[in-house]
């Protein structure tokens, strides 16, 4: 039985790594779920520590961190001002609404149209909007990193079941 849980947890932990790219999925968020059952399922002798789990727990949050921040720093590295930025984390929060383009089109549309309020041309709007996308790349990237190293946490702290 020991190790249907762990093929369930590996199986889980290849959906959370789609999941970190795919932004229609909790890809942190499942690979911490999978910990816990792996936890729930074999034991606390056969599976990770309460430590671990707290690390885990962290580099999820941070996950979520790199969403909403991606777009707001990638905004600003490319001269946004404050409504550009702004404009993005709110094109985010609505964009979750629209599935996967939202994700990405939101902040896009989020901070041009703040650049617009702030009375900028539109290029100045364009250069945010890129920004923002940049950023949400980076985000992305930065997600399926922390994805990676929570299951090599796990992989590390959990002793191999053969």
């Amino acid at each position: 039985m020991e190790l249907f849980w762990w093929f369930f947890a590996i199986v889980l932990f290849a959906v959370g790594l789609i999941g970190t790219v795919v932004p229609a999925l909790p890809g942190t968020t499942i690979i911490l779920a999978a910990a816990i059952i792996h936890r729930a399922m074999v034991g606390a002798e056969k599976s990770i520590g309460w430590k671990t789990m707290i690390i885990l727990v962290l580099l999820t949050l941070v996950s979520y961190v790199f969403d909403f921040v991606g777009s707001y720093f990638g905004t600003k590295y490319f001269g946004a001002t404050r409504w550009g930025a702004f404009g993005a984390i709110l094109g985010a929060l609505i964009g979750l609404l629209f599935g996967v383009i939202g994700l990405f089109a939101g902040p896009v549309i989020g901070a041009v149209a703040g650049e617009f309020i702030a009375g900028k041309r539109m290029i100045d709007a364009g250069r945010a909007g890129w920004g923002s996308l940049l950023g949400n790349l980076g985000a992305m990237i930065g997600r399926l990193l922390i994805a990676l190293v929570m299951i090599t946490i796990f992989l590390i702290a959990v002793p191999s079941p053969f």
